[in-house]
């Protein structure tokens, strides 16, 4: 038997005994023998289809029946679960940005979801955010998900552009035979919290075996589960400095601002008041313990979670159609139909007016007290302002819609002799509607704020033209205390849509034995592609006044659109050096290089090659070392400016400078005078978001990365089906795009030593008077750098026990650095996000199953290694001493399911994930950034059903 052969065997081995498991060890799918036979595998990460071959590139396996085995909604989420994946969008923090409600995207390695090609059977899918390439895994038909395959880096020469980080591909069944249906259902333990799942698939042959259709419906839904809902994410915490005057800070239960209510609060003569619902006024409780803004215990605070929710209402609906014939005996035609339709519905906090002059009332106003009124006129003061959520008016309530069709043709099969031909086009949309309900209007609000009596004794509108056009008056006075009618004149609902459109056309060849040499057969694998991508949004017009200033509470948002093509060329090749040797079983090298015109950045190239070294039948030892470039999205190019708000702290205080050494305080002292602010500036206008505007830059060019990867493969001939994969992988990617953090262009303004005539001081602007920043400037550059490494290990062990079958599986990652580079030409400056939240340095899953007879029961736990809630240079950016209070602990949860299959094949399970009730780390929600990894629902019960016949 040839050496290659027996390491096909081997392979083999190690496939059979882990089939079933939720981790597939290895990197080809299974190929039959007979006798000494070795039928070509499709190796994941290469188009070379191989005899025996297995490709240097690191993949994890994840079958689609075990991804099954949860109690989520979708494979999405338990595929975030995975080490390789960031937390980055799940259900449960997908609301935390307009227009994103229920989408479930992946980023691998947690250099973001516009890094990770998600592909569909090695094709592109349509994306699910405008300007974007990130795709919605809601849209996976769950029933038909055989495989998922995870490669690492080294991917973009294979499949193009956007595998900067490598690739996720979704390998659906291709023949289906026969009727399924399924269904599951589960409920929270100490919540309302509850989520369904049902589908059907059907499939059959036809014309004597010549070809196969098949057409699969899936519905889901999960109800919203707001934060007041459970008892550990209802508590509002706030943070004091320590009594004792050191520099850390206590985090305190039950408290928060006192300077803002439900019912308003109002500073007269330097005293805080705030009224009762009955409208009352009396001075506002501080308690004993305040600092600041801040009181906590028995005094009046606010509770902002009262309007935040852990998980959004969601139901989502998938219908797959697909065929394949045999037109000839060597090639097959196949066609594929989907269509997907996901809604969410999100909210958050209503309106609020916290210290701004929209909300100022005159001494005049007809709802002004006599008590207050007197309160007022002791303290000389003719107006008062007004500090409110807008409670009364509803929370702000957001609705999204998508609608997502994607068609495929294509034909496959044997071509001439020994080349194997896939060419196929496919077009897909995605269609969002975005509607946001409760949109307070600032003109209608500040003409009904301002109320008088008219000569009846009415209380009117003081604006004679605004009560001709409808004007109600409203009382701010006390939570409940604005009426239905002031809530229909003072707000309005507004939409916003967009349409996504992609066609990719490809043709490619490939033949596994080409030339024959002393260590075996050189493959290649060449082809074209062409793919056309296409983004526009339309915003609602009125948000937005003649002069582009914003007319509502919600974001002055701008409708925008760009498109672009790229035409690709590709070639792979596969080349085995030495065989039969010692210490040298077998030795390849891969090569791959890929070049691409873009209609919007021009050309770019990228290329891999691969290493694989069989040094004997139990140990295999791989590397790549692969380049890969990223052109910018649509949104990164053409994104319109629209308003944002960023958390900064103006530089040129009296206060940020004196804490500078004297050589870097001396150079930003004078830049802020050749600005014109005075040495004594100190004003804290800062301590609130400051307004400024983001938007896309059509100078952008394309990223620019390197990865490498080195490990090795281990399965010792001594111990059956035990395998052990160890991977080093780094990724470094240059020219990033990313838009300049707002405190950098503070900071790069004024500590230049060449004075203000610099580009950061152009994006900044000041009120002349008052010298406060007004508006900055925030658009996407070629600036930035990133550096990602880690070491992935993989161990699986099968082995028979007790008259069953015993699988276990570990995977785990160590992540050794993340670091990001704001300015890419100063490596000095960086911040690192190793051990910090949403980057845990260590993150596992352990995954255990028994089989017996019709019985199947699944164990997973997964873990999360402790986190610091900061990055050091953040903390040192906003003077946030360190301490064990800004870390969540380490965290771990396991999720159970046990089955049973009776005989005439209808299967019934009860799963319970969150097994023994894991808390949230600390102040953890499970909906901010970063903290995807952490389950909010707490224990969670479910029943399954599932029929095949």
């Amino acid at each position: 038997m040839s050496s290659l052969t027996k390491i096909s065997q081997a392979i083999r081995l190690s496939l059979c005994a882990t089939a079933g498991m939720a981790i597939v060890f290895s990197d080809v799918s299974v190929a039959e023998e007979v006798g000494d036979k070795v039928e070509r595998i499709e190796v994941t990460g290469s188009r070379i289809v191989r005899e025996g071959a297995i490709a240097p590139t690191p993949v994890t396996v994840i079958t689609g029946d075990d991804l099954l085995k949860t109690g989520a909604v979708n494979i999405a989420e338990a595929l975030n679960e995975l080490p390789q994946l960031a937390n980055t969008d799940t259900l449960g923090n997908s609301g935390t940005s307009i227009g994103t409600a229920g989408l479930n995207r992946l980023d691998l390695r947690g250099m973001g979801t516009n890094r990770t090609l998600v592909l569909v059977d090695g094709k592109r899918h349509v994306a699910a955010v405008p300007g974007s390439a990130a795709m919605d895994i809601n849209t996976i038909p769950t029933e038909w998900v055989e495989s998922v395959e995870i490669i690492t880096g080294g991917a973009s020469a294979i499949y193009g552009a956007d595998a900067v980080t490598g690739v996720v591909n979704f390998k659906l069944k291709q023949r289906i035979n026969g009727f399924n249906a399924s269904a599951s259902s589960g409920w929270a333990e100490d919540s309302g919290y509850n989520n369904q799942r049902a589908s059907l698939s059907y499939g059959s042959d036809f014309d004597d075996g010549r070809g196969n259709a098949a057409v699969s419906v899936e519905y889901a839904k999960q109800s919203n589960l707001g934060m007041m809902e459970r008892e550990q994410t209802a508590t509002s915490w706030t943070r004091f400095r320590n009594p004792t005057g050191e520099t850390i800070y206590e985090y305190v239960p039950n408290g928060g601002h006192y300077r803002i209510s439900n019912g308003g609060t109002t500073n007269i003569g330097g005293t805080w008041y705030t009224f009762n619902d009955n409208g009352s006024v009396r001075e506002v409780n501080k308690g004993d313990k305040y600092n600041g803004a801040y009181c906590a215990g028995d005094c009046d605070y606010i509770n902002l979670k009262q309007w935040e929710e852990l998980q959004p209402e969601f139901d989502r609906l998938t219908v797959n159609f697909k065929a394949n014939y045999d037109l000839t005996d060597d090639l097959n035609g196949y066609f594929e139909a989907k269509y997907s339709q996901t809604d969410a519905t999100t909210s958050g906090q209503p309106a609020f007016f916290f210290f701004n002059g929209k909300s100022t009332l005159k001494r005049d106003n007809a709802f002004i007290s006599d008590e207050l009124g007197a309160i007022m006129d002791a303290a000389g003061e003719d107006t008062i302002q007004v500090n409110r959520f807008m409670t009364d008016m509803g929370p702000r309530i957001e609705d999204d819609t998508r609608k997502t069709q994607r068609y495929v043709f294509g034909i496959k099969g044997d071509v001439f002799d020994g080349w194997d031909l896939d060419g196929y086009a496919l077009w897909g949309q995605t269609k969002h509607e975005r509607t946001n309900h409760n949109n307070l209007i600032f003109k209608n609000f500040m003409q009904s704020i301002d109320a008088i009596k008219d000569d009846n004794g009415n209380i009117v509108c003081r604006d004679e033209d605004a009560r001709a056009n409808g004007c109600v008056a409203t009382n701010l006075f006390g939570n409940g205390s604005v009426s239905a009618a002031a809530r229909d004149y003072i707000s309005k609902t507004t939409y916003g849509e967009s349409t996504i459109e992609q066609f990719v056309s490809g043709f490619s060849m490939a033949n596994s034995s080409l030339i024959e040499l002393p260590a075996g057969y050189i493959g290649v694998a060449t082809g074209i592609e062409y793919r056309h991508e296409k983004s526009d949004t339309y915003e609602d017009p009125s948000l937005v006044d003649e002069n582009g200033d914003r007319t509502t509470f919600f974001n002055a948002l701008s409708s925008e659109g760009g498109k672009f093509n790229v035409k690709e060329v590709f070639a792979e090749v596969s080349v085995p050096l030495l065989a039969d040797l010692p210490l040298i079983q077998q030795l390849n090298i891969d090569g791959a290089v890929r070049y691409a015109d873009y209609s919007s950045v021009g050309d770019a190239t990228s290329w891999k090659l691969g290493l694989d070294w069989a040094m004997f039948d139990d140990l295999r030892i791989r590397s790549t070392v692969a380049t890969a470039i990223r052109a910018p999205n649509i949104g990164e190019l053409y994104d319109a400016q629209s308003q944002n708000f960023f958390r900064v702290k103006d530089s040129c205080k009296a206060s940020r400078l004196a804490d500078l050494e004297p050589g870097q305080r001396a150079i930003r002292a004078a830049n802020c005078a050749a600005l014109g602010i005075p040495v004594d500036f100190d004003d804290a206008y800062d301590s609130a978001t400051l307004e400024g505007t983001s938007g896309g830059n059509p100078d952008l060019e394309s990223e620019k990365s390197k990865s490498v990867t080195a490990g090795f493969v281990y399965e010792p001939g001594y111990l059956d089906n035990f395998v052990v994969m160890l991977d080093y992988w780094k990724i470094e990617i240059d020219d990033a795009i990313g838009s300049i953090a707002a405190q950098d262009i503070i900071d790069k303004c004024v500590d230049s030593p060449t004075g203000i005539n610099n580009q950061y001081c152009a994006l900044i602007t000041r009120d002349k008077d008052s010298h406060q920043i007004t508006d900055i400037t925030q658009i996407v550059q070629n600036v930035a750098k990133s550096e990602t490494s880690g070491i992935d290990l993989q161990v699986g062990y099968d082995f028979p026990i007790a008259s069953g079958e015993f699988k276990t599986n570990i995977l785990a990652t160590y992540l050794l650095e993340s670091k990001r580079y704001p300015f890419q030409d100063e490596t000095s400056v960086y911040e690192e996000y190793a051990g910090v939240v949403g980057d845990a340095k260590w993150q596992a899953q352990l995954r255990i199953a028994y089989a017996i007879d019709n019985w199947n029961f699944n164990w997973k736990t997964t873990y999360l290694d402790r986190v610091d809630l900061y990055t050091e240079q953040f903390r040192d950016n906003y003077d946030i001493p360190y301490s064990n209070i800004m870390q969540y602990g380490s965290y771990a949860v396991t999720d159970i399911l046990g089955t049973y299959t009776f005989n005439n094949g209808l299967a019934v399970g009860l799963g319970l994930d969150n097994v023994f009730d894991r808390d949230l780390p600390a102040f953890a929600t499970g909906n901010d950034s970063g903290e995807g990894g952490y389950d909010n629902i707490g224990r969670f019960y479910y029943i399954t059903l599932d029929f095949k016949m």
